[in-house]
């Protein structure tokens, strides 16, 4: 109880600093997470980007009016946190060889100052200048995953991981570890030995469900998948036992020893990022490769509405007065992208905002119970394909059209990074229950030969700077920008 309550003290006296230093130049905190291969990055970039240089954005208030007069990078807003390199990030999507950047390893943030002029302001041409100092906070998923970790102790945390592992898909990827596992007597003397191999082994699991042809999306610890300097560390070799229902460990037993470490990974590792970086979120956008879960089965479906529906519950939902963001701040504004949008032709991304809504049905309904404003959209921060039509025969198809990363391969046919070439995605099904099924995604997406490309990954655009200043193309980016933080802006 007095931990918990010290913890606590530490979240509110962190949010009376951060609103101290925010009276006069009121400050958004913008969490930026998804998991592995959602596009945090490329999101993130073209956001920034797009702030600071403009674009097409009708659906973005402020901008379309005429009233923001400046938006700037500013000095990194904690010291001790690393600072996003938007600038690599974008040289790499525009530069010669035309990339995709380095996905999020690790939490970094970034500061954009916007100055604008208020509507009513701007309106009776008074034109008031106001400034928003927008912090934008990049954290993988994989460490979000971890916040459900705080209500489990380590006997609960074991029995649920190793009752998800015995399910069609995981089963075959987990053999191994629970082979090993089934050597271990959980009352034997501690062993660093054994406690490494489980933790490799328990590791070898998650990283194999988090493949494309898996695509599962619970996978926590999720220092396992993304270690970064605790690699090798105690804090990371743990992994689930097979322990009694009842009763404690005994002293110096393999069993206490992977409990201490469990212990030591939520109190050292899990609830300094709760308490740092996500207790003081004001808004949200959580990145979500539904696509991917679409193409892998039923299963990782199923999982990824776990993992959506779990995860989300840390975040405290509801609208902010001036107390509640003093002492327990909440998250106002809350944002589900299905991202990769631009994998599907437009007549499906609404269908797509629709299966994602399904998938989140359950902490969307909690979330709007709290006061918190929420929305889902279909979404492709920078889009790497245009819209064309093909003919197969008598039919007309609609395609979408883009060039293949070198080395991706379809049908035998090796794409050297040059080629265009004509993709038919199908169509997703208007009722998203269908969707959901075990039969009911039908959309393998085909080349105009017939070859599955449903996998296939494509190259960024081709962009011409227009007077200087490369706009990057993209799909509903400035629908997610007025929904985040337009009311900022008025």
């Amino acid at each position: 109880m007095f931990e918990s309550l010290a913890h606590e003290a530490r979240i509110a006296a962190r949010s009376l600093m951060d609103a101290a230093a925010g009276t006069l130049d009121p400050t958004l905190r913008l969490g930026v997470t998804g998991l592995s291969r959602a596009g945090k990055t490329v999101f993130l970039t073209a956001l920034v980007q797009a702030l600071t240089r403009g674009g097409r954005l009708p659906a973005f208030r402020a901008y379309a009016e005429g009233r923001i007069a400046s938006a700037a990078l500013a000095p990194q807003p904690d010291d001790a946190v690393p600072r996003f390199e938007v600038e690599s990030h974008l040289a790499a999507l525009t530069g010669p060889d035309r990339r995709w950047p380095e996905g999020t390893r690790r939490i970094s943030e970034l500061r954009v100052v916007v100055d604008f002029e208020s509507r009513s302001g701007f309106l009776s041409r008074q034109k008031p200048g106001r400034r928003l100092t927008l912090d934008i906070v990049d954290y993988p998923g994989e460490w979000l995953l971890d916040l459900a970790l705080l209500s489990q102790d380590f006997r609960t945390w074991s029995r649920k991981t190793l009752a998800a592992s015995e399910g069609r898909t995981r089963a075959p990827i987990a053999a191994a570890w629970r082979a090993h596992l089934a050597t271990l007597d959980p009352s034997a003397p501690e062993d660093e030995m054994a406690a490494r191999t489980a933790a490799e082994l328990f590791r070898a699991y998650l990283i194999a469900g988090r493949s494309e042809r898996v695509a599962l999306s619970t996978l926590p610890p999720g220092r396992f998948l993304m270690p970064g300097d605790l690699d090798g560390s105690p804090a990371l070799t743990f992994a689930p036992l097979d322990v009694p229902a009842e009763g404690d460990a005994p002293a110096g037993s393999l069993w206490a020893m992977m409990e201490r470490r469990y212990e030591s990974y939520l109190a050292h590792v899990v609830k300094p990022f709760f308490r740092d970086h996500f207790a003081r979120l004001d808004r949200q956008i959580v990145l979500v490769d539904a696509l991917a879960a679409l193409n892998a089965g039923p299963e990782a479906v199923a999982d990824l509405e776990t993992a959506l529906t779990d995860v989300l519950s840390a975040f405290r939902h509801g609208r902010n007065s001036w107390i509640t963001s003093l002492f327990r701040p909440k998250v106002d504004r809350l944002l589900f992208a299905a991202t990769k949008a631009d994998h599907l032709h437009h007549t499906s991304h609404d269908r797509l905002e629709a299966i994602l809504r399904r998938l989140v049905g359950r902490a969307i309904e909690r979330a709007e119970f709290g006061g918190a404003a929420v929305d889902v959209v279909a979404l492709a921060a920078v889009r790497a394909t245009r819209e064309a039509s093909a003919r197969q025969g008598r039919e007309e198809l609609p395609v979408i059209v883009g060039v293949p990363e070198k080395g991706e391969s379809s049908n035998g046919q090796i794409f050297d990074g040059e080629e265009e070439i004509a993709v038919f995605p199908g169509d997703l099904p208007a009722d998203p229950e269908v969707a959901l099924r075990a039969d009911g995604y039908r959309g393998r997406a085909q080349s105009e030969d017939g070859g599955d490309l449903r996998f296939i990954k494509f190259r960024p655009p081709r962009l011409a700077p227009e007077r200087g200043v490369v706009h990057l193309p993209h799909i509903r980016l400035d629908r997610t920008m007025e929904f985040l933080i337009g009311d900022a802006l008025i």
